[in-house]
């Protein structure tokens, strides 16, 4: 069987790529564009609207059947001194209180900061007297190795100078191996 080999018309596969492309990008351009063409329609349309000029405080709020009064809802709308003095009292109260609740609330973070800074502070000392002992520690290692190396030295001169008095009376390296 021999395979046929299928062409594809450039202009056709051009004309394909222009389109995917055009859809992407309405895809990814469309609806943040609609949105705002929509808000900018939306606020021309409220300004082609004369403003409602009304006073509904004094209406009655509900309509109700001949023999009914809707006198409690106007009545909401006066104000009455005994309440509104009890309210503000117990506003008033309810605030001291949570200052007072708020108050013990910073007192007692601040002893618990208090405490910690004070643990933090023995620790502090407790390594810095770890340390210095570990210093003073080195400083007397410091000490010995510089003692013990001038020893040597002197050592050194000394087995130095005998060995050079043993040459001078005979002796001889070979003899030392034997």
């Amino acid at each position: 069987m021999a395979r046929q080999q299928v062409s594809c018309n450039p202009n056709l596969l051009k004309s394909l790529v222009v389109l995917l492309g055009f859809c992407l990008t309405a895809y990814i351009l469309g609806p943040p564009l609609y949105w705002h063409l929509a808000e900018g329609f939306v606020a021309l349309s409220r300004t082609s609207c004369a403003p409602c000029v009304c006073d509904c405080a004094y209406e009655p709020i509900l309509s109700l059947p001949a023999g009914f009064s809707n006198a409690t809802f106007t009545d909401c709308e006066k104000k009455d001194p005994d309440v509104s003095e009890e309210m503000e009292k117990n506003f008033v109260d309810l605030l001291s209180e949570e200052l007072k609740l708020q108050e013990a609330n910073a007192l007692e973070n601040q002893q618990r900061a208090d405490i910690a800074l004070l643990e933090a502070k023995k620790l502090a000392s407790q390594y810095q007297k770890e340390a210095d002992k570990c210093n003073s520690g080195m400083e007397t290692c410091e000490e010995a190795r510089e003692k013990a190396e001038t020893t040597l030295v002197a050592q050194k001169k000394l087995t130095e100078l005998w060995e050079q008095r043993a040459r001078q009376k005979g002796w001889k390296d070979e003899m030392a191996k034997s």
